[in-house]
């Protein structure tokens, strides 16, 4: 296996997406960190008006490429949540080789560079959650709160599972900076804090969460599987144990709490919902092509 290096550059693809996500990433990181009055409000708000369009045709895009898929899900509530739980069988990067192969065979510096293109493309899971509860019916938000509760430890500091990975990469000495991350990793968060801070996506916040939930436990356990074979401590591999089986009770509370309430309450939203969750597949799909391509693998 050849030692990881980067492709990036001389393709034209790369090189736009890495101006646009890059750019993107600073924005959300901006817009979404707390901070305090600056004399210079008036010109932020132009500043971000700008990258808001941005934004959206960046989004946008992403909703036409998905549309046809969406539009064939079905719109009654039982059927809408069937189509929804095969999407962990046939969607997008489902199945793909990368998993086995770091459960199997990737070296340790092979499985640190997928791990920090992973914790530099996380956009936080609780906070996106907490941003698409915003104003839901009552049945869905509370599924909602209960999803973030067990995100944030149920109150434990140790428990939350943000920091669960953020002691991984630290113990790894892992160090995600933008510059170093592939777009397609810058993507997917700039697509997750899109989505979940945009009301007006709301519904396919919802889908694109959810979806996560259904289909992580799988990639999860591999990269756990991978993490032990090379000897990393149980402790530090915790996260993804974690997310490995409490993500299977999340997406069935999600799907049974969530979404089937909200579609049978209005079906209109159901292409929303199947729109964000085939964007947020596809989004992850390219992400495992990259690494792939990257890793020799």
């Amino acid at each position: 296996m050849a030692a990881v290096k980067s492709k990036e550059t001389g393709h034209d693809r790369d090189s736009a997406g890495n101006e646009l996500h890059r750019l993107l990433s600073s924005f959300n990181r901006k817009r979404l960190s707390p901070g305090l009055p600056t004399p210079s409000w008036r010109r932020d708000i132009d500043e971000m008006a700008a990258l808001l369009r941005l934004e959206g045709e960046f989004l946008e895009a992403q909703r036409q490429a998905v549309r046809e898929s969406a539009s064939a899900a079905p719109v009654d509530p039982a059927g809408f949540t069937a189509w929804f739980e095969s999407l962990k069988i046939n969607g997008p990067g489902q199945g793909d080789p990368l998993f086995p192969w770091l459960a199997e065979k990737c070296s340790m510096e092979e499985m640190k560079w997928f791990l920090t293109q992973e914790v530099a493309g996380e956009a936080g899971f609780e906070d996106l959650t907490a941003l698409t509860q915003v104003k839901l019916p009552t049945r869905a938000k509370l599924e909602l709160a209960r999803n973030y509760w067990d995100e944030m430890g149920r109150g434990n500091a140790r428990g939350m599972h943000g920091p669960l990975l953020a002691m991984l990469a630290n113990r790894l000495g892992l160090e995600p900076r933008d510059e170093t991350t592939v777009w397609e990793s810058l993507a997917l968060a700039n697509t997750m804090a899109g989505l979940a801070a945009n009301r007006r996506y709301a519904y396919h916040a919802i889908g694109a969460l959810g979806v996560i939930e259904l289909t992580a436990p799988e990639r999860a356990a591999a990269t756990a599987a991978g993490l032990k074979r090379l000897g990393v401590p149980v402790d530090d591999r915790h996260y993804f144990d974690l997310h490995s089986v409490l993500d299977v009770k999340h997406s069935l509370a999600w799907n049974a709490e969530a979404i089937f309430p909200l579609v049978a309450a209005n079906p209109n939203v159901a292409y929303a919902i199947a729109e964000g969750a085939l964007i947020r597949l596809h989004c992850g799909a390219r992400c495992f092509v990259r690494y792939r391509r990257e890793l020799g693998c």
